[in-house]
């Protein structure tokens, strides 16, 4: 599948027939929170436009209005087939969304980062979509780097409402598959699939013909039933009749990837049929080693925070999602941090298909209280369920630098929300590493992580000499902060420097980390000595330089927003693979 030209906007879930509603949109602003009073959901007319999936903070969105309004309404008019169901799908809604078809409501969903799908029937040839949605301030709904103020400031920007993703509708059977989740088993030369369904009926037969190919070569083929609405199947990724074919694992260097194609019988009638796709890699941890595919990995990472100019949050192009992989490989790192935001799903395809690991990290809130809790948790449990088939995705990070959790160092609540959130993911995924507030003060967490943005290397040297002191609490670091939150130990985990760096130049207006450098020279020369001191500490499995581009005030990146290189890149390259291993 190429996804640049198809741009098939869920790549492991894809059928043929679909059609992407993004473009202009008829916008309304409902200042007055009056749409719901007037009936706007049943169908109203403006002049004013708007270009989906750019939010309407955005040039891209062709309002590029960025004051703060609670309550914005879409509409669009689509012609389908009458008398056929169909999938309406919604990668990404900042918050609170309503959607009616025809003046009829036929869902709601809550959260910015997690896509959401809903069911109708096409009675007409005419389809009137009209949504509505709600954004806050509150700093207990995730945000991640969103401003909950009326200006940035720090590390915060401005805010997304409404739609930021891709609207799409596919045509569907009333039976069909709705999920598929897909477990690597190494040992076994096997992918575990479980399949869910939609509408099964026990007063019919159900089963799945699955085809597993790699490189155009047909691998297997095999034939399942389906006893009930979800069923569990194993599948041999090894031709057992051909001794050339042996099982191709997934790395950043060597990308392998199978296509896996389901289709799904009723009573002796094909009535779905879905493309995917999966690696094969393991991911573990033995003692204070990360190993992939059983061996030692030197996680060479960039932050990412995937904003643009022109576009925030949203990226303004799928091939602009390919162009900042391309660079991040290009200057020697073999992952990225993808921070404060789960991105589109083309562009975790982009990441299987190249090679480049991703951590997988959820929007922050701000605020710790009983509604941070339950809007945080079901938004989280969703990301990890949506994002679990992906090769590249190794790490999941539901927490960063105490944000939401600010006195989890000794407030036992806030200690335990963390442990539920870890165990919850391990509940989902118990293959992938979880790292609980990446950074500093951790509970309990697979990998220990540090932000230290010191710029003095003797001071770096001096505080990273003795592993133990920091490990048992005895030295803090960057900003007065303990490695452990109170009543938590270092328990032998990996440890990683998760950010450092930040260096940016005199010249630029904003800000970076430490003092700023006035020139290339001057840059290099502090940006190879931090890493040269990271490279050395035989006990550090790797680091996360930040950060790959400029963000609106936040001028430290490798790049300027535009994408243009700072510096040579090469140089980059160099310093970043002086280790590997």
């Amino acid at each position: 599948m190429n996804i640049i030209s198809n741009g098939h906007p869920r790549p492991q879930m894809a059928r043929e027939d679909w059609l992407l509603l993004d473009g202009e949109w008829s916008f309304k602003f409902d200042r007055n929170d009056e749409g719901l009073k007037k009936k706007w959901f049943q169908r109203w007319t403006t002049s004013e436009k708007i270009n989906v999936p750019f939010t309407y903070e955005t040039e891209l969105s062709g309002i590029h209005h960025e004051e703060f309004v609670p309550v914005v309404w879409y509409q669009k008019e689509v012609k389908v087939e009458e008398g056929k169901a169909y999938l309406l799908h919604f990668e990404g809604v900042d918050y609170d969304t309503q959607v009616w078809v025809n003046g009829e409501k036929i869902g709601n969903h809550q959260g910015a980062y997690s896509r959401f799908s809903f069911q109708l029937f096409g009675e007409t040839d005419n389809m009137t979509i009209v949504v509505r949605v709600e954004d806050t301030q509150l700093c207990s709904q995730p945000r991640g780097k969103q401003r909950w103020l009326k200006d940035n400031f720090g590390c915060w920007y401005v805010q997304t409402t409404g739609i930021w993703k891709s609207v799409w509708l596919e045509p569907i059977a009333t039976s069909h598959i709705s999920d598929i989740k897909l477990t690597p088993e190494i040992a076994q030369q096997k992918v575990a699939c479980e399949i869910q369904l939609n509408d099964y009926d026990r007063n019919k037969s159900y089963e799945v013909r699955s085809t597993i190919s790699f490189e155009g070569k047909t691998i297997s083929k095999t034939t399942h039933s389906l006893p009930q609405e979800l069923s569990h199947l194993s599948l041999s990724v090894v031709d057992r009749e051909d001794t050339g074919w042996g099982l191709h694992l997934w790395s950043p260097e060597t990308p392998n990837l199978y296509d896996l194609t389901l289709e799904l019988v009723v009573d002796d009638q094909s009535v779905d049929c879905v493309a995917s796709y999966f690696g094969m890699r393991s991911i573990s941890i033995e003692g204070s080693t990360v190993l992939l595919n059983g061996h030692n990995l030197y996680q060479r990472l960039i932050l990412d925070q995937g904003y643009w100019q022109e576009s925030g949050m949203t990226p303004p192009s799928l091939e602009s999602l390919e162009v900042d992989i391309l660079r991040i490989k290009e200057m020697g790192y073999n992952g990225v941090r993808k921070h404060q935001k789960t991105e589109d799903e083309r562009f975790l395809y982009l990441c299987d298909k190249h090679g480049l690991l991703v951590w997988s990290e959820m929007a922050a809130t701000y605020e710790f209280n009983d509604m941070a809790i339950e809007m945080f948790t079901a938004e989280w449990l969703k990301v990890v369920k949506q994002n679990y088939n992906h090769p590249s995705i190794i790490t999941w990070v539901p927490f960063n630098e105490s944000w939401g959790i600010g006195n989890i160092y000794d407030d036992v609540k806030q200690q335990k929300f963390t442990e539920s959130i870890y165990y919850l993911t391990k509940a989902i995924d118990s293959q992938r590493p979880v790292i609980t507030n990446d950074g500093w003060v951790h509970t309990i967490s697979d990998i220990i992580t540090l932000h230290d943005y010191e710029e003095t290397i003797s001071l770096f040297n001096k505080r990273y000499e003795d592993k133990n002191k920091i490990m048992t609490n005895q030295l803090m670091f960057n900003k007065d902060f303990y490695a452990f939150a109170k009543g938590y130990q270092y328990n032998g985990q990996p440890i990683i420097v998760s950010e450092f760096g930040g260096i940016a130049f005199t010249s630029e207006e904003g800000w970076g980390y430490g003092n700023q450098v006035k020139d290339d020279r001057e840059f290099m020369e502090r940006f190879d000595e931090i890493h040269q001191a990271i490279q050395n500490l035989d006990y550090v499995s790797g680091y996360c330089y930040t950060q790959l581009t400029d963000v609106e005030q936040e001028v430290n990146g490798l790049l300027t927003p535009d994408r243009q290189a700072k510096v040579d890149l090469s140089d980059v390259r160099r310093i970043n693979e002086r280790r590997k291993h």
